[in-house]
């Protein structure tokens, strides 16, 4: 089933929330030798959740539209009692003393939260690589990288350990795991959704969202964390909306957006061929497709959300930097250590670069068009060898290479969404991103719904899942 499936099947009484939470762990059980997605399991406490909720539901009165949903997230994110590590020796024993408001408010939907997620050090890194954890397998190939950082949460997800889970997104890092995992990704606008209680990467440019098999099952997790959020000064008093209620709308008439410089650049053809034909897809449901030529200055867009992360991440973590060096993986400290000597003037400059350019990006594309189709990576998924640091001495710019579609909407604060588009002839997925309006999620879902509607590649599992069922 489904996220919204099973919220279904549970509210008709057709399963409890006990059954689906013991298939789950069994599942894990099963599978999580061969992915290691993860970090940390209370099975006791899991299924404790599972009969508190099957107990609230049999007692009546109001219930949230995720009760008694298994979900499990990103080990970023903090809950009070429990150990949060961060994908990091010096965090190991690390216990919060509060709970993330994302946490919070999937809690006041009746979501359970079943187990922690393995992933990327600190959140630092694209490609799924962990040095000091273990790095997160991808189910449709365990030899090819899952994407970060949010790697266990796009693996977990995947093969069917749970029915959606918690990313983050500060480069690309909920996008690039739901695009290598054949997965729905969303990074909404930056301050749609609180960051209070997640682990900061940089402050600037972090975000938080979803990973689940279907727009729909996205749509859900994003209504029940969307909105203002007093804990974090940057979250936004804009109206969330209700992006359930649009998702079904006729997409006729709505214009998306082709461009014609940067984001095909370099795109592999196998890839092309695929982002091509879910374009065609959107033609003949009536949209009308529009090349719309992108601002020069999307160009540098790339490294400059690289600067931003390296720098305030280094503000981040300088104590430990200078105490514990030892004690990251060769990723991160490497990344960290570019941030310490960024000029204060360089920083402060392209902070201020930034209003400008997503002004003019906003006027320029989205005054023409509803929403920005792109491909989401402009390669095929790659293997674990070929995207690890130590055997690539071109890391950095392949780094640059895989972020190449996802960083932009960093920088600019859009919301993007990832949406898988079928196979690469290797047998891995692949994906193409819809770019929108500053707090526009709800057009991105019901396009995003619309492909999923008239395709069926959401509905593909992979091999290790299925032989788990």
């Amino acid at each position: 089933m489904t996220l919204a499936e099973a919220a279904a099947a549970l509210k008709s009484g057709a399963v409890s929330s006990r059954e689906l939470t013991e298939a789950c762990l069994n599942r894990m059980a099963r599978l999580d030798p061969k992915l290691h997605a993860v970090a940390g399991l209370d099975e006791a406490d899991a299924l404790a959740q599972a009969d508190a909720a099957d107990r609230a539901r049999a007692e009546g009165g109001g219930l949230g539209a995720l009760h008694g949903v298994p979900l499990a997230h990103k080990d970023m994110y903090y809950r009070e009692g429990r150990v949060s590590a961060c994908g990091s020796v010096i965090r190991k024993d690390f216990v919060p003393d509060h709970t993330a408001t994302a946490l919070r408010r999937l809690d006041a939907a009746g979501a359970l939260d079943i187990a922690r997620l393995h992933m990327v050090e600190f959140a630092f890194g694209v490609t799924g690589h962990n040095a000091v954890a273990g790095t997160p397998r991808n189910p449709w190939n365990t030899d090819h990288m899952t994407g970060g950082s949010s790697s266990g949460a796009g693996a977990a997800v995947a093969a069917r350990l749970c029915f959606g889970a918690l990313g983050s997104d500060t480069g690309g890092s909920i996008r690039l795991p739901a695009a290598c995992c054949g997965l729905v990704g969303m990074k909404p606008t930056y301050g749609r959704v609180s960051r209070h209680g997640a682990m900061p990467l940089a402050h600037s440019l972090d975000t938080v969202g979803p990973l689940t098999r279907t727009v729909r099952d996205n749509a859900l997790m994003m209504q029940a964390i969307a909105g203002f959020d007093a804990n974090d000064p940057v979250t936004a008093e804009v109206p969330v909306g209700d992006y359930l209620a649009g998702l079904d709308k006729d997409v006729r008439g709505l214009k998306v957006g082709m461009p014609e410089s940067f984001f095909y650049d370099g795109v592999a053809p196998e890839v092309r061929a695929l982002v091509d034909a879910s374009l065609k897809v959107f033609e003949d449901l009536g949209c009308v497709v529009v090349p719309v030529k992108i601002p020069d200055a999307v160009q540098i867009m790339n490294r400059l959300t690289n600067l931003i992360t390296a720098t305030e991440g280094a503000a981040v973590h300088t104590r430990w930097m200078a105490e514990r060096a030892a004690d990251y993986g060769p990723q991160t400290r490497a990344r960290l250590a570019i941030g310490l000597f960024t000029p204060a003037s360089l920083y402060l400059r392209v902070l201020t670069l930034r209003k400008q350019l997503t002004r003019e990006f906003c006027d320029q594309v989205f005054g023409r068009v509803d929403a920005l189709h792109t491909p989401l990576m402009v390669m095929p998924v790659p293997t674990l060898a070929e995207s690890d640091m130590a055997a690539n001495p071109g890391f950095a710019d392949y780094l640059l290479r895989i972020g190449h579609n996802t960083r932009p909407g960093n920088f600019l604060g859009l919301p993007g969404l990832n949406v898988p588009c079928g196979f690469t002839p290797d047998g891995l997925p692949c994906s193409f991103q819809l770019m929108g309006r500053p707090y526009d999620e709800g057009t991105l879902y019901r396009l995003g719904h619309a492909y999923q509607q008239a395709t069926d590649w959401h509905g593909r599992a992979p091999e290790i899942a299925r032989q788990a069922s």
